[in-house]
């Protein structure tokens, strides 16, 4: 019989190497991550390699529970234990009876394209995507191009936590030799680009730098390679191209290169971040209404979904009103970002985090930051006569922030938002003033967005994946007015004990 698991162990004991650790909080909205420990750090770790077998036998018995079958694709990310936690992971998975693809070391988006490629589905990718050094943690799916969302992970979590797996055992393991060959062929455009792009290509020494650069210069770009050598210390900078130390390295090399465009890619490949020819950081958001823009000019009267942290322009920009694109905003989080896409019919999503979902023609469905960025070429090649600053500069202005988020436990960060959602909504009630204006409207899908009359609105989120919450500001007045959000909702957030530091501000 398999131990029970537990939510803490002390390590470098001998109950450690006989117990599953798994920490109850490391099971997330739609998917899990843990600290699984750093030689640098005093943390104790959250999970163990019998923790993670537990998971795998766990995840064997859900797909199957959901009537997926025991079919499963495998993969890992460039960290130095994900194959370690990879191999516990699938030894899991095959007490549990499935029959383990294992496509080797990989991006999120391969693993995904496995499961259309090698008809399996359901996948399992070991990534802590872009979160620092000892992390870990594992994207699941059971019904592709989807991922799991909360009604999964908690059954996932129950049957972890109270040790209902079925262990029938009878599983299978094959490795598919060659497949990141195989996802690169398949992402390769038939014709070369005709205009000159000349871009920088940032993988941050994470996965991306073994896919990224090749598939552009197939397709007929020069280019730069940046931090693409493969080395899991992430010597450079942590591979997110969400923060602002990646971008403005990436901006630093552009600059110096006179380079067209920089594309960033995050530690497992499906994000993608971009700086344009005069070195300016463009927000995902605002990437997203380019594209957009491009999208609905060959495709009149398509629809999009954009998280509630993204600009506000899916809604006001005009050059969109008159192709009739339509957006409808969403959760965030690339599960239920991806799960809308798809309910609606959506040709793409966006998220401000550079999470872009592409249906068909474009993608498959599901997050690529490969994909990302070929869409970008292909907006380039579209308008040979315009930079990417042109197009930049053709948005209308708004004075946004990057995702700022202050540390807050897992344990109660979820508190302190529902606490946050009912002061603005008391404030609402009573005609209080935020940031000076009366509140015209509060979108609490995901947190709270609480818009001003001018159109200023601020965002207060939890972190899915990290001990954070997640705070966004915006004003298409003046970047006074951001500020002045920023401030006021900052306040609310400083009446809660335990809401820590920023790790970036305005």
């Amino acid at each position: 019989m398999f131990p029970k698991t537990a939510p803490s162990v002390k390590p470098n004991t001998h109950a450690f190497e006989n117990t599953p650790l798994v920490k109850p909080t490391g099971f997330r909205e739609y998917d899990a991550r843990w600290w699984f420990g750093h030689p640098e750090s005093d943390k104790e770790p959250e999970l163990n390699l019998m923790g993670i077998q537990a998971l795998g036998m766990g995840l064997g018995t859900l797909i199957q529970e959901l009537g997926a079958g025991p079919d499963i694709v495998v993969g890992h990310d460039y960290r130095s234990y994900s194959m370690s936690i990879k191999h516990s992971l699938v030894s899991g998975l095959l007490a549990a009876g499935a029959c383990v693809k294992d496509i080797g070391l990989a991006l999120s988006p391969v693993s995904y394209f496995a499961q259309f490629e090698l008809d399996v589905p359901s996948v399992a990718m070991v990534t802590a995507s872009h979160n620092d050094n000892g992390w870990t943690g594992v994207k699941m799916g059971c019904e592709r191009p989807l991922t799991f969302g909360p009604d999964e992970m908690g059954r996932l979590r129950d049957i972890v936590l109270g040790g209902e797996w079925k262990l029938k055992g009878g599983g299978s393991y094959e490795f598919i030799e060659g497949f990141a060959e195989r996802y690169i062929a398949a992402h390769v455009k038939d014709k070369p680009y005709t205009r000159k792009i000349r871009a920088i290509a940032a993988c941050g020494n994470g996965t991306a730098g073994a896919f990224a650069p090749e598939i552009l210069e197939k397709c007929g770009v020069e280019v730069i390679h940046m931090d693409t050598e493969l080395d899991h210390s992430f010597p450079n900078y942590n591979p997110n191209p969400e923060d602002m130390g990646m971008l403005h390295k990436m901006r630093d090399r552009l600059l110096e290169a006179g380079a067209d465009v920089a594309l960033g890619f995050d530690g497992d490949g499906d994000r993608c971040g971009v700086v344009d020819n005069e070195g300016e950081e463009i927000f995902a958001d605002k990437v997203g209404v380019m594209l957009a823009r491009d999208i609905s000019a060959v495709h009149p009267g398509s629809k999009f979904v954009a998280d509630v942290k993204s600009t506000g322009l899916f809604l006001t920009d005009p050059v969109l009103q008159s192709q009739g694109a339509e957006t409808d905003y969403w959760k965030t989080g690339h599960s239920y970002i991806k799960r809308r896409v798809n309910e609606i019919g959506a040709i793409a999503g966006f998220e401000k985090s550079g999470h872009f979902f592409f249906n068909s023609p474009i993608g498959k469905g599901y997050d690529d930051g490969v994909v990302t960025a070929l869409a970008v070429c292909d907006m380039l090649e579209r308008n040979p006569d315009k930079t990417m600053a042109d197009l930049r500069r053709e948005l209308p202005v708004t004075y946004g922030s990057p995702s700022m988020s202050p540390y807050c436990s897992d344990e109660t960060k979820y508190d302190v938002v529902d606490t946050v959602v009912k002061r603005f909504e008391d404030m609402k009630s009573k005609g209080e003033k935020v940031a000076g204006q009366s509140i015209r409207d509060l979108v609490t899908v995901n947190g709270v967005r609480v818009v001003a009359e001018d159109g200023t609105w601020g965002l207060v989120r939890a972190s899915s994946n990290e001990p954070k919450l997640v705070v966004v500001v915006e004003s298409p007045v003046s970047d006074a007015r951001k500020v002045e959000m920023f401030e006021a909702v900052d306040a609310i957030l400083r009446e809660n004990d335990g809401v820590g530091e920023y790790n970036q501000k305005l």
